[in-house]
C-alpha cells in the first residue's frame, strides 16, 4: 500500500509505530531526538520521503531507519514494519546488558516513621 510521495514526520513516526501517538512524536521531534539525513529536525511538519534516513533516540536506545514508504494509516505491526528498513547496528556480545541497580538497604528503624510511630510522635508533641 503506497502512501503519498511526502508525509509529515510526526505522522510517519506514528504510522511506523515508533511512538504511541502523534503528540508524543511531536514532543520527540521538538526535543531534538530525531534526525533526518543526519540533520537535526525540530519541526513535526518536516516532510519525509522514501529513501530518507532517520536516526531516532528513544530512552536508552538509538534507532537507525531508512524510510521505504509513507503510510496511509496506523495499521498492524507487520504493515508498520513495511514502512522502514532497520539499519540499527547490532550490539556486539562484549557489551553486557545493563543490570538494574540493587535496592538500597537501610537499618531497621531508619527512614520514614511507620503510622504507629507517627501517632506516638504526634502524641508526644501534643497534637
Amino acid at each position: 500500500m503506497a502512501g503519498p510521495e511526502r508525509q509529515r514526520l510526526d505522522k510517519w513516526l506514528f504510522y511506523a509505530r515508533a511512538v504511541k501517538s502523534r503528540s508524543l512524536a511531536a514532543r520527540l521531534i521538538h526535543a531534538g531526538a530525531v534526525r533526518v539525513n543526519r540533520e537535526k529536525v525540530d519541526q513535526p511538519a518536516h516532510s519525509v520521503k522514501a529513501g530518507d534516513g532517520l536516526t531516532i533516540t528513544l530512552d536508552r536506545r538509538i534507532l537507525v531507519w531508512r524510510v521505504l514508504d509513507t503510510g496511509m494509516r496506523r495499521g498492524p505491526a507487520e504493515e508498520a514494519r513495511g514502512l522502514y528498513e532497520d539499519l540499527t547496528p547490532k550490539a556486539d556480545g562484549a557489551a553486557a546488558p545493563i543490570a538494574p541497580a540493587p535496592a538500597a538497604e537501610r537499618e531497621p528503624g531508619a527512614g520514614r516513621p511507620t503510622k504507629k510511630e507517627r501517632r506516638l510522635i504526634d502524641r508526644w508533641r501534643g497534637e
